[in-house]
């Protein structure tokens, strides 16, 4: 049987140890209760000091993969179970630089979740950031022909809603979600093209939340984002057509 574990030969020594469980952690090699060799024994196989062990797994139970106990073993945790949205960008993107659709698709249906109860606490909150959309509608009615931009607006978009909205818990979940989604953007912008176009879309909520209309601004958010889930899930739909059977 092929040894596992892949000796560490250049990057930063802790993110290389790093990298390697959490893959092997993320991929199921590594079963949740499943006791990691000691240090020492890691060290000497990932041809690694200890000091960049140590760091590694220090990473790794601040990231809720494994829970160490002082003085004792330290087990694998089932990061389904502990784990937080900041792992979405690492479950996205296999070694081999692939796009794991499956968790692409939870990303979409979070985004579209989320969307409209954001515009909604903006338009209930954040009528302070009216100033700032109409700054950012007025670079998307420049960039009508430059779909990069209208993508990168239209995150601006958001994001100044999240932000405005006042929900710290959908704030971090937002930054977790651009993370994740910047990783695959670039399929998607042509596919998302609709979605970046509805300019007066994007006219119609920044009004319903200068307006405080609660409900209008949520039922906008969706029809602005279900433009783009159709499309995305086409897309994906494709990439799973195409993706090589083992």
């Amino acid at each position: 049987m092929t040894d596992p574990w892949k000796p560490v030969r250049k990057q930063s020594l802790a993110d290389a140890v790093f990298a390697q469980l959490r893959g092997r952690i993320l991929r199921g090699e590594l079963s949740p209760g499943e006791t990691l060799p000691a240090e020492r024994t890691l060290a000497e196989k990932l041809d690694v000091n200890r000091g960049a062990v140590r760091e590694a797994l220090k990473r790794l139970e601040q990231a809720r993969l494994i829970a160490i106990r002082h003085g004792g073993s330290t087990t694998v945790l089932n990061f389904r179970e502990t784990a937080g949205t900041n792992l979405l960008s690492a479950l996205l993107i296999d070694e081999e630089g692939n796009l794991n659709t499956i968790v692409a698709r939870s990303v979409i249906e979070m985004r579209s979740a989320l969307a409209p109860s954001i515009a909604r606490l903006c338009a209930r909150r954040g009528q302070n950031v009216v100033s700032e959309l109409d700054e950012i509608l007025a670079t998307m009615e420049t960039s009508k022909s430059d779909l990069p931009a209208l993508q990168q607006a239209s995150l601006d978009f958001w994001g100044a809603l999240v932000e405005a909205s006042g929900n710290i818990a959908y704030q971090l979940a937002f930054n977790s979600l651009r993370e994740s989604y910047s990783q695959f953007a670039h399929l998607l912008t042509g596919a998302l093209a609709a979605e970046f176009e509805a300019f007066d879309d994007y006219q119609s909520l920044r009004h319903a939340i200068a307006d405080g209309k609660e409900d209008r601004a949520s039922d906008i958010a969706s029809n602005i984002i279900q433009i783009g889930e159709s499309a995305m899930t086409s897309v994906l739909d494709a990439l799973e057509v195409l993706k090589p059977t083992s």
